[in-house]
């Protein structure tokens, strides 16, 4: 019963608080960061795991580099940032197929912490923050320590490398809060608060 009052006076209170600004058009909705729907693909400061069968000198563990690069045991230097794992364990494979008759390679990502989100602009405390799962808009801006003062929360701009070089997309998240419509960030996304 309390928490029903809380969230009612606190909706009350932000209603009222936002209620001069201005309304933007919808922003295009953004893919859902879901690990089920495809595959992770490595980047800089992940930790994988290598394990050979029968080859316990070759068993490692590797971070991955900020060149994107990984250094193995025998197999020497070999990409990893932008690979799934299957890709990165058959490159490996194929690899040590230089020196072992039919190696079995098994690859497991152990941390991930190549995913970042930087967050700047009014809010109360900028930086760059590592993403471990789905994150919105509204999480990113909390992490940030919420907004400042200052904050226009109707202009607030996600930067975003896409398909066709780097894209704005404008939100109004006065918005998209009273349409109840989540904005999902993706990896290296950096949002700005005006």
């Amino acid at each position: 019963m309390k928490f029903r009052a809380i969230v009612g006076v606190m909706t009350l209170c932000g209603g009222l608080a936002l209620n001069g600004f201005s309304e933007q058009a919808q922003p295009p909705k953004s893919p859902a960061y879901n690990p089920a729907s495809s595959e992770y693909r490595m980047g800089s400061e992940d930790v994988i795991e290598f394990f050979v069968y029968k080859e316990p000198e070759l068993t490692t563990t590797a971070v991955v580099r900020p060149d994107g690069m990984i250094s193995l045991p025998l197999a020497g230097e070999i990409q990893a940032a932008g690979k799934t794992a299957a890709e990165l364990k058959a490159a490996v494979t194929s690899k040590l197929h230089e020196f072992l008759e039919d190696p079995e390679v098994s690859i497991i990502v152990k941390e991930i912490n190549s995913p970042k989100i930087s967050v700047f602009g009014e809010v109360r405390k900028p930086d760059v923050f590592p993403i471990k799962q789905r994150m919105t808009v509204l999480h990113a801006i909390a992490l940030a320590g919420g907004f400042t003062e200052f904050a226009k929360r109707d202009r607030v701009i996600v930067i975003r490398d896409g398909s066709s070089g780097q894209e704005r997309i404008k939100l109004n998240l006065v918005r998209l809060i009273k349409d109840g419509a989540p904005f999902y960030l993706q990896a290296s996304d950096t949002v700005f608060v005006e």
